[in-house]
């Protein structure tokens, strides 16, 4: 029946347009041409002058250049401004996607490393239960046995941690510039590897299985509205399961609006060089 309809509705209205001399597609109303959609994530929050008529606009910027904190956004009534409000939706979004968004398959593949994971089953055991994310079960645990070279001098591998797009922007080139560096010292390092749905903890783990002197793990940071791509290393010496966390070291806010991906690797391998030299890392390690 509703068939019969829409076949009745269209024989009118095709009758109506013989009668007037006009065809269907001329006589219907024309919409406007849709506007390309803009990335507000592309504009540089410090560059945005969204205070009306302001003082001093020269400190004001120079104020906003210095953090990525949200200064002086303004608002209408006790509301935030639209474009205000929009970014930072658009902001959380991005956060949000790194979070529960995997590291691809793609990126682990091209780098040719070994995958392994964790005790979590998948990313929502993995965001619920720390406790799995720490430990390896013995299927992972045979993997690395079979595959990376054991005690190591270093032993250098990647974790998603909370932030895939982290990973997937800066872990390759620090670890390139952190085995340049180690090579530069005559440190040879371990056999690289990606570790899903690891947490820090997990590097305990990995070294009561490989025992090399030095662990250090490229992991993604907890992002923020700031940036969803900051990534953190973790280094510890003779690292174990249930040791203090005072024993680690660590270097964060790795990503290209702080420590530069490669200037970061090369700093590494200088930490790492002085925690072979005094055999101790964390609060230990003297500068």
């Amino acid at each position: 029946m509703e068939a019969k309809i829409k076949q009745l509705i269209e024989d009118v209205l095709r009758e109506m347009g013989k009668e007037s001399g006009a065809s269907l597609e001329s006589s219907a109303p024309q919409l406007p041409a849709e506007e390309p959609l803009v990335d507000l994530t592309k504009e540089d929050l410090k560059e945005q002058l969204l205070v009306p008529d302001p003082s001093n606009r020269e400190a004001y910027l120079k104020f906003k250049g210095a953090t990525a904190s949200r200064i002086g956004i303004w608002r209408t009534g006790p509301r935030y401004l639209t474009q205000s409000l929009l970014r930072f939706r658009a902001d959380h979004a991005i956060a949000q996607d790194a979070v529960f968004n995997d590291v691809s398959a793609d990126f682990i593949n091209e780098w040719g490393l070994l995958e392994i994971k964790t005790k979590c089953v998948d990313k929502d055991q993995f965001l619920t239960r720390p406790d799995f994310g720490r430990e390896l079960d013995n299927e992972n645990a045979e993997l690395l046995r079979k595959n990376c070279q054991a005690k190591a001098r270093v032993q250098v591998y990647v974790a998603d941690g909370l932030s895939s797009t982290a990973v997937e922007k800066n872990a390759k080139d620090t670890y390139l510039a952190l085995e340049q560096g180690l090579e530069g010292h005559g440190i040879k390092v371990g056999t690289p590897f990606f570790l899903r749905y690891g947490r820090v903890p997990a590097m305990d783990a990995v070294a009561e299985i490989l025992h090399p002197e030095v662990t250090v793990v490229l992991i993604g940071e907890r992002p923020g509205l700031a940036t969803a791509e900051s990534m953190s290393c973790y280094m510890a010496y003779n690292a174990s399961v249930g040791m203090p966390e005072a024993n680690r070291t660590v270097l964060s806010n790795i990503h290209r609006g702080g420590l530069p991906a490669v200037e970061a690797g090369a700093h590494i391998a200088d930490v790492v060089k002085k925690m072979l030299d005094q055999k101790a890392s964390g609060l230990d390690l003297k500068k």
